[in-house]
């Protein structure tokens, strides 16, 4: 597949890489312990981290939790068709590593909105023969705009899975996030799946608001909700086992260590009527 996002737009309509505000896909690869950020990311960063240690933790399992997720669409589900927004940069076991593993004839869109994984792009647009990847530089806030492109990949008239990990604190406002999510789910037929995840504060919650507070003055704002206000986001769709839950115990693999400590961060993942 060709590096040009999805969406046809050519080099002047990209937004320009600007290193001097921190962005959220570049402080989870410092959290992730990638090479891929700027001093303003790793700053920020490390501000959080000192607050908030357990970030870390939340990183790393918000990434088992992925492959966990996408192993079990791919397989037992039989998903073919899987729409990740807010994709950050490459990294290990990408979504449409693990899917094609399962099913080389999976096809994959990513979105994102940081110019620097689109010149990282060529990691996530390499695709298993039978299978396709692409990719849409986009803000999961314009929702017609990425199912247009998308569109041009994913054959709206069967499942897809709408992977939404860790992006939606993003939009501070309740019901504008609530919104989004209902606008993409209503454009995907029935056997559809929402895969969900974002953080909270239950576990450490004065260190989680310390992060809050941080991110939020440091140019980075990102809103962790409660898990009642997290719940919302799968109205009208059913639940698998075992429901919401932290990330670090959603169908976790057997471990002689037992079960994994809980973290701020819940998910889960639900199929559309």
């Amino acid at each position: 597949m060709s590096e040009v996002p999805a969406d046809g737009s050519g080099e002047e309509h990209r937004p320009k890489l600007d290193t001097s505000v921190p962005h959220s896909a570049r402080i989870w690869n410092y959290f992730l312990g990638g090479k891929d950020h700027f001093t303003v990311d790793r700053e920020l960063g490390q501000q959080i981290r000192q607050a908030y240690p357990g970030i870390v933790d939340i990183a790393r399992q918000s990434r088992g939790f992925l492959g966990r997720a996408v192993r079990h669409l791919a397989g037992e589900a039989g998903i073919r068709q899987f729409l990740d927004i807010g994709t950050g940069l490459p990294t290990a076991d990408n979504t449409h590593q693990v899917a094609q593993r399962v099913a080389p004839e999976s096809r994959i869109v990513y979105v994102d909105n940081d110019p620097l994984v689109l010149v990282h792009a060529n990691a996530l647009l390499t695709s298993s023969p039978p299978g396709v990847t692409d990719y849409i530089e986009a803000d999961v806030r314009e929702p017609d705009k990425i199912l247009r492109a998308a569109s041009k990949t994913l054959d709206f008239d069967r499942p897809v899975a709408l992977m939404l990990l860790g992006i939606m604190g993003q939009v501070l406002d309740d019901d504008e996030a609530y919104g989004i999510v209902r606008h993409l789910m209503d454009a995907l037929p029935s056997g559809s799946h929402l895969v969900f995840e974002d953080g909270t504060k239950v576990v450490a919650p004065e260190a989680a608001d310390e992060a809050e507070r941080i991110r939020a003055e440091g140019g980075d704002p990102y809103r962790l909700r409660t898990p009642e206000q997290f719940a919302r986001f799968f109205d009208g769709l059913t639940l698998l086992e075992p429901g919401v839950v932290s990330v670090s115990r959603w169908r976790p693999e057997p471990s002689q260590f037992g079960e994994a400590p809980e973290v701020d961060a819940l998910c889960g993942v639900a199929r559309k009527p």
